[in-house]
């Protein structure tokens, strides 16, 4: 920096209207402030660039081995709670990395931290790695079913890529704490079961986020995306029904149909939709009906989701929707099981650290796909009742001030530590999740490339909260005042445990 200030000082000297001015008195002059003030700034941003480029630089250089790790748990695609080897290649990379690892956190076998360094600031990523039933799927632009597994499930909601990318930023900063460029901790979450199983729900209340300054996340999407946007709060449940068997045809009279307690809640709730605040949300399947039509059915079983993006709405809806189930058992004569799968609350948005990743997002995004990722996503755009145009990879939108119309237990996290999260184009551009054609696009390397953006982003959002200890403060004093005194109230109920087996075939 002195070479440069002493070059320009005798650059001015040299120049008419300076030439009649010593160099002290050029040096107190308000051009040569200014120059000083930019100087500054470029030498600070210049660094700051180098520091982020060697993060960067590690990403890149671990690419294949985690283009492999992601492959991998998108082919083994294992259900909520039941993701053990997914975990574990997980936790194994990070323990190999350096990070000290926890294995069965917060009573869940598959849920893990991963931490490195000490003291503060201690900023979170949290990670998922759970698949969807139903969506077994190839990387094809055709419905093709994956042969080479027994598994119906699929990662139509790109989690393969959410825990690799999210373990990736975290090794680049991990060797930057090593190195002495950065101190303080990081800790990567490992989050099972985010479809239904609200795994993090229960990791918050084993006080696993308590020393946590922020905490970063992402998800895989078909667009890139960021901004401080809200999502909706969701209780799950499944209403049992026990009735008594007997023929249909011979002795009707003495069977109590337990598939007709299941039709008749359904009808209760159609009804119900009519009178539920706006953005109400209810969707149901029959996990159980019957097997026979000339046997009465002895047991069904009815798998309904409620959502509104207010907890406490969803917490009142759930008492209505409780009471629709017990209308079926009352007429129909049998009885009523109500096993609560659990519940979680919307995300509290966070200004300052939505801005920051916002700005990364921005300045990182740099997609572009080859000739044949271009062939790929055109055919896929044949099966999408609203495709969008291929060029939007290029693009980030701001969702500020926005609600998401689906559920995360990432809100239940973002009640007790300021958080923040942002979506990378992994599928391709119209596709909608928890869909087979989001499972093709997240075999392909157009999934891959959206994953290393995220990796960029998080790194970077993270050396900044690591670098500016303002920013953490300023994110941490937003939460305060958003809560308003108001305390992080779960949609559990007391004493609950985890749907450990919620993804099993439902049980007489």
């Amino acid at each position: 920096m002195y070479s440069v200030v002493n070059w320009y000082t005798e650059t001015l000297h040299a120049l008419s209207p300076f030439k009649y001015l010593s160099k002290a008195s050029i040096m107190t002059s308000r051009p040569f402030r200014v120059l000083i003030l930019i100087v500054c700034c470029v030498l600070a941003t210049s660094d700051l660039f180098a520091q982020k480029e060697s993060l960067f630089n590690i990403i890149e250089s671990r690419g294949d081995a985690a283009w492999q790790r992601a492959r991998q748990i998108w082919q083994w695609a294992e259900p909520g709670y039941q993701e053990t080897k997914s975990s574990k290649l997980l936790a194994d990379d990070l323990k190999a990395a350096g990070f000290s690892v926890k294995m069965g956190v917060a009573g869940i076998p598959t849920a893990f931290t991963a931490t490195f360094g000490e003291g503060k600031p201690v900023i979170g990523v949290l990670g998922e790695f759970d698949a969807l039933p139903g969506l077994n799927q190839q990387a094809s632009a055709e419905r093709a079913r994956l042969e080479d597994t027994n598994s119906d499930y699929g990662h139509g909601c790109g989690h393969h890529l959410f825990g690799v990318a999210s373990a990736e930023a975290c090794v680049a900063i991990a060797r930057q704490i090593k190195s002495g460029t950065l101190t303080g901790t990081v800790r990567f979450y490992g989050c099972p079961a985010e479809e239904g199983g609200s795994a993090k729900v229960f990791m918050v209340q084993a006080g696993l986020f308590k020393d946590c300054d922020t905490v970063l996340h992402w998800h895989p999407s078909s667009g890139n995306s960021a901004g401080d946007r809200s999502s909706l709060a969701r209780n799950a449940v499944k209403f049992r029904f026990h009735g008594k068997a007997a023929h249909a045809a011979g002795a009707p009279e003495l069977g109590r149909s337990a598939l007709d307690a299941v039709e008749l809640t359904n009808f209760a709730a159609q009804l119900l939709r009519e009178h539920t605040p706006d953005d109400t949300r209810i969707h149901h399947v029959i996990t159980a009906g019957g097997s026979a039509p000339n046997v009465v059915p002895e047991f069904a079983e009815v798998y309904y989701y409620i959502r509104h993006p207010k907890a406490n709405v969803v917490r009142d809806l759930y008492a209505r929707l409780v009471k629709c189930a017990q209308a079926g058992a009352l007429a129909t004569e049998t009885k009523l099981e109500i096993n609560f799968q659990g519940g979680i609350v919307e995300i509290l948005p966070n200004n300052v650290l939505a801005n920051v990743t916002l700005r990364n997002l921005r300045n990182l995004n740099s997609l572009e796909w080859n000739e044949e990722e271009f062939k790929f996503a055109a055919r896929i755009q044949n099966t999408l009742d609203v495709p969008v145009p291929l060029t939007s990879i290029n693009e980030v939108v701001d969702v500020s001030g926005t609600i998401g119309m689906g559920s995360t237990d990432v809100g239940d996290v973002s009640w007790v530590v300021p958080t923040t999260g942002f979506n990378t184009a992994c599928f391709v551009p119209g596709t909608p999740g928890h869909s087979w054609q989001a499972v093709a696009s997240g075999g392909t390397t157009i999934a891959r490339k959206g994953m290393q953006l995220a990796s960029r982003v998080l790194a970077a959002t993270a050396y900044d909260l690591f670098t500016t200890p303002e920013l953490v403060q300023a994110a941490q004093a937003e939460l305060r005042q958003r809560l308003g005194g108001q305390p992080y109230q779960t949609l559990m109920v007391p004493g609950q445990k985890p749907p450990l087996d919620y993804r099993n075939p439902p049980k007489k």
